[in-house]
């Protein structure tokens, strides 16, 4: 599975300031609205869930929540990455800037953890988030996930 086919550019967004964890997940809710038609309320429930589950926050900075709504059609994604860092609960303890959240149909297993998997091994790398952190423009952070993640399925 390749980022390309469940993250579009108007799905990211770069320098969002926010304070908490719980508001981070609100405003990843409003944007799931926006980029996908989705009931915010309804993402921001189904993620909130997700987490008192278990923290989804991995280390080094990076989180990647995610969820199964009903109302999703197909694995997708937004990116968002933060102006200052936020407490996420994260196995490390460290703070999160880096936040990739997959939106998935209920009955999507496998897809779903395809979808997770390739996030995962994306952020675990080191340079690609030191990039990532590096800018706020929405097309460079779009090409990097893209062209990073292309190249290391290659």
């Amino acid at each position: 599975m390749d980022l390309k086919d469940i993250l579009s550019l108007e799905a990211i967004r770069a320098g969002v300031k926010v304070q908490s964890k719980k508001r981070l997940l609100q405003d990843i809710a409003e944007h799931a609205a926006a980029c996908y038609g989705l009931d915010p309320d309804a993402v921001c429930a189904a993620l909130t869930e997700r987490e008192n589950l278990g923290p989804t926050g991995v280390g080094h900075g990076v989180a990647i929540p995610h969820a199964r709504l009903g109302e999703v059609q197909q694995v997708c994604g937004l990116f968002t990455s933060l102006d200052v860092p936020v407490d996420f609960t994260a196995v490390d303890r460290k703070p999160v800037d880096l936040v990739f959240t997959l939106l998935a149909p209920k009955g999507a297993g496998a897809e779903h953890l395809k979808a997770l998997a390739r996030v995962s091994r994306t952020l675990r790398n080191p340079s690609i988030c030191e990039k990532l952190r590096s800018t706020s423009d929405t097309n460079a952070v779009y090409a990097v996930l893209i062209d990073e993640a292309a190249a290391k399925a290659a």
